[in-house]
């Protein structure tokens, strides 16, 4: 068990039968009343977001997430599959399990694969992936002055925003947590 008090970003819990992960956190202490901890939780079998406010001092049960170290290795159908560079054991997850995800898979990717009790949760990607621009308008000369953005289709099928002077070909930096784009490769 730990303490409401004690959370920090990231933490996995579990509540009322489900693993949640801590996204926000914030100790609230009024002027009248008990204090108390409002959070953001992320629910790690279904990917839904929800608030949620604990009194403070209250006991939660800690969730222990194992994660393996596997490789994204192909897609057939619905069916995506990742194996174990260690082991060489091979896992298949389903689409619905990491939609949000497959905007940011390229084949051979190294990801993190989470799992609480033998049950797969989901993919972890990394905070940052380099992926390829595959169509975007051509950069006007003298467009750059005015800051705007365009959009742009990557390798994944993900489309962000970018400046108007990135091209077809390009590789940028894109962080996975916004969607957005950080840098050029």
């Amino acid at each position: 068990m730990i303490s409401v008090n004690d959370f920090k970003t990231g933490l996995t819990i579990e509540v009322d039968n489900g693993i949640w992960q801590v996204m926000e956190f914030q100790h609230v202490k009024p002027g009248k009343g008990a204090a108390f901890v409002r959070t953001k939780l992320r629910n790690l079998r279904t990917g839904s977001v929800q608030e949620r406010t604990f009194r403070a001092g209250e006991k939660v049960a800690k969730a222990h997430i194992e994660n393996r170290r596997m490789a994204y290795l192909y897609a057939s159908g619905d069916t995506h599959t990742f194996m174990d560079n260690q082991s060489y054991e091979q896992l298949e997850l389903q689409t619905g399990q990491i939609e949000h995800e497959l905007q940011f898979l390229k084949e051979n990717m190294e990801v993190q694969i989470m799992s609480y009790q033998g049950e797969t949760l989901g993919v972890e990607v990394p905070n940052t992936v380099e992926l390829e621009v595959t169509e975007t308008e051509p950069g006007i000369k003298g467009d750059t002055a005015s800051g705007g953005t365009k959009p742009a289709t990557l390798e994944t099928g993900l489309i962000v925003q970018v400046p108007f002077f990135i091209n077809q070909g390009d590789v940028l930096i894109i962080d996975t947590r916004s969607s957005s784009y950080v840098s050029r490769a």
